[in-house]
């Protein structure tokens, strides 16, 4: 009983399924913060991206249901850089925001439509819409004459 509950669905597929050789990762150390929550008719993702753009942001499905995301800024210009350099006036105590570079990895459930996957930012915020799959609608019981012949 108390194992159902800990390896019911959806955590099955984290113990017991294939390996997820890329179940999540990130280049900076530190994966984006995520929400995932299933509706009847989608799953919805929402990761924070701040600072970031539509144009910062991939995202894509690999090996079939693997839905990666990536993001990081534009590089700075090394021309801003120089300017800095020579210019003498500015000074850097502390640069701690660095490049917020990330990549993260999700195993899709069997049940969605990859093709109609759909991703927006907003306000920091990047949202990925996975519509499912509409479940079909089951055959009502009943009776089947049987015959002494076929």
């Amino acid at each position: 009983m108390a194992a159902d509950f800990l390896f019911g669905s959806p955590f099955r597929r984290l113990f017991h399924a294939r390996p997820f050789p890329a179940v999540e990762w990130s280049t900076s150390g530190t994966a984006a913060a995520m929400d995932w929550v299933e509706t009847p008719s989608a799953h919805v993702l929402r990761i924070n991206v701040p600072g970031l753009g539509k144009d910062d942001v991939k995202v894509q499905v690999e090996e079939g249901n693997v839905l990666t995301i990536r993001g990081a800024p534009p590089a700075r210009k090394e021309k801003e850089d120089e300017e800095e350099r020579r210019d003498g006036t500015v000074v850097w105590h502390v640069a701690e925001r660095g490049k917020p570079e990330f990549a993260r990895a999700v195993a899709l459930p069997e049940n969605v439509r990859v093709d109609g996957i759909r991703a927006g930012v907003e306000n920091g915020v990047l949202t990925v819409v996975v519509p499912k799959e509409p479940t079909p609608a089951r055959a009502k019981p009943r009776p089947i004459a049987v015959h002494s012949k076929l």
